[in-house]
């Protein structure tokens, strides 16, 4: 890996992945977003990883695409180069990712943040789809996510004028968990990670998958997936350990069986 650093000891059952092209702020080419794909699956698949977290440096989460990479491209060269399939390969990642993000997270950036399943800020992040400044608009989920994550009212300024919203912003409209000071950020993430890693991974997964379901189907069909994969839970040994933990008082051992 060139553009990303990887640590699967981080900490019990979480992996971390720091993108890693400072010099450009972390923007985002496509051997980095390649790279992060390959990454998170094989986490996918790495029974130890229960929690994934996602992060940049101090300065940069990521300040967006690579427009180097970009400027020229004609709309085939950008369909043979299929870099949504990508994207959609990140946002199907089962286990759930953490996003820990300090300066900015502008464009694909943002889009990037808001692709995980938590963010926790620093006070310097910064927040932004500033597409519509250079002729496009949001193509990596930015016109979905935000409008879900912020309302439409909201999006549509932030969108239709590429301005930035700070950290505090981005709480006030739900973007993000929490804030924090840039010294600990990553811990925080850490803190929260760890929180996630000690439930049932199983049950983690499936209901990460039933929470995000409900923005894409109707609240019956939506209700139907809650609970058939509730249902499916009970064929776990998770389940078990953890309703008996329950009745005899004692912590559980959770195995991801």
């Amino acid at each position: 890996m060139e553009f990303i650093k990887v640590s699967q000891e981080h900490a019990p059952h979480v992996a971390l992945i720091q993108l890693n092209r400072p010099k450009e702020l972390n923007a985002l080419n496509l051997q980095l977003m390649t790279e992060l794909s390959q990454a998170l699956e094989s986490m996918d698949k790495d029974d130890n990883v229960r929690v994934i977290i996602l992060t940049g440096n101090e300065k940069a989460f990521a300040a967006g695409a690579d427009i180097s990479q970009l400027a020229n491209k004609t709309s085939i060269e950008m369909y043979k180069m299929d870099l949504f399939n990508i994207w959609k390969q990140i946002s199907g990642t089962k286990k759930p990712i953490i996003a820990a993000v300090s300066g900015f997270a502008l464009g694909g950036g943002c889009e990037l943040a808001m692709s995980c399943d938590m963010i926790v800020a620093s006070e310097t992040a910064q927040f932004a789809q500033p597409e519509i400044k250079i002729g496009v608009m949001p193509g990596a989920g930015g016109t979905q996510r935000l409008t879900k994550a912020v309302g439409k009212a909201k999006a549509m300024e932030l969108v239709l004028t590429g301005k930035f919203i700070n950290a505090e912003e981005a709480l006030k409209y739900q973007l993000i968990n929490t804030i924090v000071p840039v010294e600990v950020y990553l811990k925080e993430a850490t803190k929260l990670a760890n929180e996630v890693a000690a439930m049932p991974p199983l049950a983690v997964q499936m209901a990460k998958e039933s929470i995000n379901k409900s923005f894409e189907v109707s609240l019956e069909e939506g209700l139907y997936l809650e609970r058939k994969n509730y249902n499916s839970l009970y064929s776990s040994e998770d389940q078990k350990e953890g309703m008996n933990a329950f009745l005899e008082k004692r912590k559980p051992n959770f195995k991801g069986q």
